[in-house]
């Protein structure tokens, strides 16, 4: 294995204005939607933590504090549960406070992920990074994150986590040019294009919301002009460290995920994941399901 710098450092974009989810997002943060009874950044930070990456930077916006306040304590509350004996909520109001080392900045105009990613080119200090998603669930049973981690660790550069998806899909995505490697399971990225008509896309691999990045995307972002959308997008900057040879920051490199993979920034997705979340908790599942299974059987057949 070759020697690359360790990946130690973690970046969640979470500054988007949630627009698919008004009017629920225009108070409340789009990564504060609850799965059943936790959030959804909170699952996010989990999967960071479960790799041994504690030291994570949030980029956050206006309207978004109520993020913070989820990592930190909440002494009246705290009190009030102690002082009635409830041990087990209190323990998951404490849980996510000591989950890892959290920081916080702000991307000061909603100019695109490229530039959210850059808003972190300070705390970075140089090094190699994850960079998850802050509306992108991965179920901590298929371990991606570990899998690219190690990839960045036997070929260096940057790392996309890529999911086949039907063709009709592929304009909501950036998709992968891609070529084999010597593993099943891990292709060389030759090109990306952002949200490309169905008609146009080099293939139906798009990139999801993972990434481990190498640290001169940042001297590519600073001098990335305004992409689809009119936003600096990180899809453009990847494109050109792909080209790179590994002195200066290239290649990069795809893990094609065939696990589960949940899209809470869209409201079919949130739907689907809120349930199965439910249905296989041990609390939950004994009375949901039944219900459930009532409930479809008594529904109109037009429907």
């Amino acid at each position: 294995m070759a020697d690359h710098d360790p990946v130690t450092k973690v970046v969640i974009p979470a500054a988007g204005l949630g627009t698919r989810f008004l009017p629920a997002t225009k108070a409340t943060p789009k990564e504060m939607l609850p799965i059943v009874d936790k959030p959804v950044i909170q699952y996010v930070v989990e999967e960071a933590v479960s790799v041994g990456l504690l030291d994570v930077l949030m980029v956050t916006g206006r309207n978004k504090r109520s993020l913070e306040d989820h990592f930190d304590r909440a002494y009246e509350l705290e009190e009030a549960l102690a002082s009635k004996g409830d041990d087990e909520r209190l323990s998951q109001v404490l849980e996510p406070v000591d989950l890892a080392t959290l920081h916080y900045v702000r991307q000061g105009e909603a100019k695109g992920l490229g530039h959210a990613v850059l808003c972190a080119k300070q705390h970075v200090d140089g090094h190699a990074f994850a960079c998850l998603l802050g509306d992108d669930l991965i179920d901590p049973r298929d371990q991606l994150l570990k899998r690219m981690i190690e990839v960045r660790n036997t070929y260096g550069g940057s790392v996309v986590a890529l999911m086949e998806v039907p063709k009709e899909q592929v304009s909501l995505y950036g998709c992968a040019e891609i070529e084999p490697t010597g593993e099943d399971d891990v292709v060389r990225v030759t090109g990306l294009v952002e949200k490309p008509p169905a008609d146009e896309a080099p293939s139906n691999w798009a990139v999801i919301g993972r990434y481990v990045i190498d640290p001169a995307v940042f001297e590519v972002l600073e001098n990335t002009p305004p992409g689809r959308g009119g936003e600096i997008q990180l899809t453009d900057a990847l494109l050109e460290l792909a080209g790179r040879p590994s002195e200066q920051g290239g290649p990069v490199h795809g893990v094609l995920f065939r696990g589960r993979r949940y899209d809470t920034g869209n409201k079919m997705d949130y739907l689907r994941t809120v349930i199965r979340f439910a249905a296989e908790r041990p609390d939950l599942a004994p009375e949901l399901l039944p219900w459930l299974r009532r409930f479809l059987d008594e529904l109109p057949a037009e429907r």
